[in-house]
């Protein structure tokens, strides 16, 4: 049985998949042109952020920064709690859309959630894309908008020390890229690097990469599509393709999850080894029937919730974060033990 059948995938991740291939066949990464499939994208994107913007408690700002030299400037958006305490932990978010597809609203929900659960500010860089930009455009945007973020930090009001980086997909390898090139270039430090089902290997040759396919969501053919793309006949270095960095050794310590029917299940194990190997404190969850971003097409599936969970306990202990709650008479933020919520992952499936 092929991973790409359905029968493989967890049942509440199944339902909105199998809606999804209703009224998109094969799925919004199968529209062969990319400009029709660039504006679904953005109207869907832009639908669900607007939903989250009437419920979210954080503020947002939307500025542009410095982009590379002799480059177009790098939109930012900053994303704070209603109570920012001084010298907080902070989070460099970038998102995914396989080089090629997204903005700075595309995973503005996920944004707004980080901000909110965990009390901190986020800034979230977009980023040239491919393939009118090809690499290195991506990450050099993205390190430019993280200077910018660490140039700032006394306006911006965080602490320097407790800086993470975070993204998913093509967000997830740019997040390695870019701690990659602060690690090369000697700053800015980053404290924690949270890749979710990175995109890191440009071969397209291991099994899931062969197995996961024509299941509605990224797979093989959209894959190869998009590292052509972002490619555009170049040999790739290590900040475009992390799992063949000549040295991964001084990244900071590395979370990756990926579920078992993503087409980017093996690379990321290949990658978590090299980790190791290469001496880089890494964690590693890999979850069953669990197809790529599943937790964007069914927030509230049990296995959605868990993810989270987990995410948010690493971070909160990378980053040294208390678990608060707001009191709801008096709006005051009080802190909970933290081994509760470790508790409660830990019971999750």
């Amino acid at each position: 049985m092929k991973v790409s059948q359905l029968d493989s995938i967890d049942p509440e991740l199944r339902a909105p998949l199998e809606e999804h291939l209703v009224n998109f066949p094969g799925g919004v990464c199968a529209i062969e042109d990319l400009a029709e499939r660039r504006r679904i994208d953005a109207m869907h994107a832009a639908e669900m952020a607007e939903v989250v913007k009437a419920a979210q408690t954080c503020s947002t700002e939307d500025v542009w920064v410095p982009g590379p030299a002799g480059c177009a400037d790098v939109p930012v958006r900053i994303y704070r709690p209603r109570r920012l305490e001084p010298a907080s932990p902070a989070v460099f978010f970038i998102h995914g859309g396989g080089m090629c597809l997204g903005d700075i609203d595309f995973e503005h929900g996920a944004a707004v959630k980080i901000c909110e659960e965990l009390g901190v500010l986020v800034v979230s860089a977009g980023y040239r894309k491919a393939p009118e930009h090809p690499h290195p455009a991506q990450v050099d945007d993205c390190y430019a908008a993280l200077s910018w973020m660490s140039d700032n930090v006394t306006s911006l009001n965080f602490d320097p020390g407790r800086l993470a980086v975070f993204g998913g997909s093509a967000g997830g390898n740019l997040a390695l890229a870019t701690a990659l090139k602060a690690r090369d270039l000697a700053g800015p430090a980053l404290s924690y690097v949270m890749a979710l089902y990175p995109m890191v290997d440009h071969r397209n040759t291991t099994p899931s990469a062969h197995e996961v396919t024509e299941i509605g969501v990224w797979d093989r053919e959209t894959n190869v599509e998009a590292w052509e793309w972002f490619l555009a006949g170049q040999e790739p270095d290590g900040y475009a393709a992390p799992l063949h960095a000549e040295d991964l050794a001084g990244l900071p310590p590395t979370f990756i999850d990926v579920g078992t029917a993503d087409v980017f299940r093996d690379e990321d194990l290949a990658l978590a080894q090299r980790l190791l190997a290469a001496g880089v404190t890494t964690e590693l969850h890999v979850y069953p029937g669990v197809y790529h971003a599943a937790e964007h097409y069914a927030p509230d599936a049990e296995a959605a919730r868990h993810m989270w969970t987990v995410r948010f306990r690493a971070l909160r202990r990378a980053l040294g974060i208390q678990s608060v709650r707001i009191d709801a008479d008096s709006g005051d933020v009080r802190g909970t033990a933290d081994a509760a919520v470790r508790a409660a992952a830990d019971g999750g499936p």
